[in-house]
Order: C-alpha cells, then sequence, then structure tokens
C-alpha cells in the first residue's frame, strides 16, 4: 500500500510539474506608437500611449505556443489642428499569437489576430466610433530569464476605427513583463 501511495504521489509530483512547464501566466506592460492610416488621416501624427495586462502562454510543442493576451490599450492619433482635441480609442484588446521560438525558449516570432472592445473613446465630434476593431500582430520576443521578456509588435487594424472615416489603427508595442 505504501508504494502504491508513493507511485502515485510521484506520479501526481511530475504531472504538476509538467503543468507548470505547459502554462505560463504572466503580466506585461508597455508604450504604444500610435496612428491611424487611411484616406482620411491627413494631418494626423503619431500618439504615444500605453498598454497593460495579463497573458497565458501554452506550450503545445517544444518550440510552438500559443499565448493569448487580455490587454488595456490606449490608441489613437495627435491632431495638429489647433481647438482639436488629440484622438483617443481606449479598448480591451484580446490577441491570440502563435509563437514560433526561433531559438528555443529565448527568441520568438510572434502573429495572430487580435480583437478590441472600445470601451472609451475621445475624438472630434463629427466622427462616431465603431464599437470593435479587428487587427493582425506580427512582432518578436524576447525571454531574458524564465520570467522576465520583453516584446515588440506591430498592429495593423483591418476595420476602421469610425462609422463616418476610412481609417485604420497601427500601432507599434514594446513591452516588458513577468512570466510566473
Amino acid at each position: 500500500m505504501k508504494k502504491i501511495i508513493f507511485i502515485s504521489a510521484f506520479l501526481l509530483i511530475g504531472i504538476f510539474q509538467a503543468d507548470a512547464q505547459m502554462l505560463k501566466f504572466g503580466v506585461k506592460v508597455g508604450a504604444n506608437f500610435n496612428s491611424l492610416d487611411g484616406d482620411d488621416a491627413t494631418g494626423l501624427d503619431t500618439y504615444t500611449s500605453f498598454h497593460f495586462g495579463a497573458l497565458l502562454e501554452v506550450k503545445v510543442f517544444e518550440n510552438f505556443a500559443i499565448q493569448p493576451e487580455l490587454l488595456y490599450s490606449s490608441q489613437g492619433a495627435k491632431v495638429n489642428e489647433e481647438n482639436i482635441k488629440d484622438i483617443n480609442f481606449s479598448y480591451i484588446t484580446v490577441p491570440v499569437l502563435a509563437k514560433f521560438y526561433l531559438i528555443t525558449d529565448k527568441l520568438s516570432l510572434e502573429a495572430g489576430p487580435q480583437f478590441s472592445f472600445l470601451v472609451n473613446e475621445s475624438v472630434p465630434d463629427q466622427f462616431e466610433s465603431k464599437s470593435f476593431d479587428f487587427a493582425a500582430v506580427g512582432g518578436l520576443g524576447f525571454n531574458f530569464t524564465d520570467n522576465i521578456f520583453a516584446q515588440a509588435r506591430y498592429v495593423a487594424g483591418l476595420t476602421d476605427t469610425t462609422k463616418d472615416a476610412e481609417i485604420k489603427n497601427r500601432v507599434i508595442q514594446v513591452s516588458v513583463g513577468y512570466r510566473f
């Protein structure tokens, strides 16, 4: 009986240890360098803002993982005209990225879709914002240690941000984070 308990305990520890290596929860924060692109985006400059949130890395194979994230992201553009405020869209974003490790557990190529839900806006009165934004994401990640990482991404909006103008989000994101 003691052998069965010992073997069962040993197997359970092995399973939990394997799960810990397969699933990694993390948090991240970083800067956004935003612009709006399209026919109606004249007179707009880069707008610097921020993002923060949580992620879960699910290791599928040795050099491949899926990484869904839940982020708050401030995006928009700086307006070059007097008496007109800058454009700001605050989103809850959900990127779902495929991570291909180019160097095992160090350098990764990341790509996938991003689903963004508008939670707040600051736009000129003549515009009516859309409540959903869909984008394609691509970038690189680097793990300095098992816990500390950095990422750089380009987010290309595929849908218009407003109902009244053909403009799309363009964002360069630089992040640092901690994985548990």
